[in-house]
């Protein structure tokens, strides 16, 4: 389980993220709902430890988590808005890369992993091609599959539908879905309301760098008057 406690955090004297708490089991989904700029990404790249924070307590598994170790056990994976893959690089080499590199892997081993996802991932027959010829799509289940190679515990996804077309948003909530079938703990950061329709999890509707409402998904859609701030969201009214 991820617990975030009080966690805050500033921008020249501006509060991004101002005293939010929440828990996340393993094989739990939480998404991050909000216009840009509320603090969204930016606690995911705190988690990352590609940002400080001021105050608060971050519990991996009820222990306090140290993120500078958590970075170097690859505790944590981030799957980026824009992908962040080694373009120059071809399909599998992307994978074998990141684990020769930080997992210390030989290459042998690594090509093994990284063929073992490329199939879960239905990529290995792209495996020799760069990554330039893969659609949107494709980019965002190899960069799944690479951060799925350090073998972390939490997974987080920010804006995975931004940079694709809006057909494949039920291909990304399949991918996601089947992320918390395998017991990670998954965090999203997203404004896109078709992504949550279809989405087992929780949402937390974020503002000025606060939680303002929160409940599961399906609740939200039994009955959305109860739960007025998501409503005004998702519906822009």
């Amino acid at each position: 389980m991820l617990k975030i406690k009080n966690l805050s955090k500033s921008f020249n004297n501006k509060k991004v993220l101002d005293n939010i708490s929440f828990d996340v089991k393993n094989g739990e989904i939480a998404v991050f709902l909000g216009q840009s700029g509320v603090g969204k990404s930016t606690l995911l790249r705190i988690l990352n430890n590609l940002e400080s924070y001021e105050d608060g307590e971050i519990i991996l598994n009820n222990k306090p988590l140290d993120l500078k170790k958590a970075n170097e056990e690859h505790l944590i994976g981030m799957v980026f808005q824009q992908f962040n893959l080694f373009e120059h690089m071809t399909v599998e080499r992307n994978i074998t890369f990141v684990l020769e590199k930080s997992a210390k892997k030989n290459s042998h081993d690594a090509k093994l992993i990284a063929q073992d996802l490329l199939k879960k991932f239905g990529l290995l027959d792209k495996a020799n091609l760069p990554v330039t010829e893969l659609s949107g799509g494709q980019k965002q289940r190899l960069a799944i599959a690479r951060t799925l190679s350090l073998k972390p515990q939490v997974v987080c996804l920010d804006e995975p539908t931004s940079a694709l077309d809006p057909m494949l948003t039920g291909f990304v909530a399949n991918n996601i879905e089947e992320l918390r079938n395998q017991n990670y703990t998954v965090l999203v950061t997203t404004h896109d309301i078709a992504l949550i329709e279809r989405l087992e999890c929780t949402i937390y509707l974020m503002d000025s760098g606060k939680i303002v409402e929160s409940t599961l998904s399906q609740e939200y859609f039994a009955h959305p008057e109860q739960y007025p701030l998501i409503e005004k969201f998702v519906t822009g009214k």
